[in-house]
């Protein structure tokens, strides 16, 4: 069972830049499709972004387009999300998550097809 964990998050000054990282506790990290999403306080989970198997593709939720990065590295088993621009409305709890993917080209938007998550990792955007 692959095990997830977020780090990187942290006070971060509106029009600042954060990178976050997602770990994969196994080697079998690249049979997933990898994504972010996160969630405010009194607001549902929203997607972020979603990185498939090789890391040749991506997508990105409305909100965050153009401003957001996610990669991977599958010989180091982890997962990054850099944030650019950021303004208040960033502020969440951001979580990585895991969906186990037969197809290298699958790119997942729905946590519904995410089997794995991670804990999430605290961003607040203010100054």
């Amino acid at each position: 069972q692959v095990q997830l964990a977020e780090s990187g998050g942290g006070l971060v000054q509106p029009g600042g830049s954060v990178r976050l990282s997602c770990i994969a506790s196994a080697h079998s990290s690249d049979l997933y499709t990898m994504g972010w999403f996160r969630q405010a306080p009194g607001k549902e989970r929203e997607f972020v972004a979603a990185i498939n198997r090789n890391g040749g593709a991506t997508t990105y939720g409305d909100s965050v387009k153009g401003r957001f990065t996610i990669s991977r590295d599958n010989a180091k088993n982890t997962v990054y999300l850099g944030m650019n621009s950021l303004g208040h409305e960033d502020t969440a709890v951001y979580s990585c998550a895991a969906g186990l993917s037969p197809n290298s080209s699958s790119l997942y938007c729905r946590t519904s097809e995410y089997q794995l998550w991670g804990q999430g990792t605290q961003v607040t955007v203010s100054s």
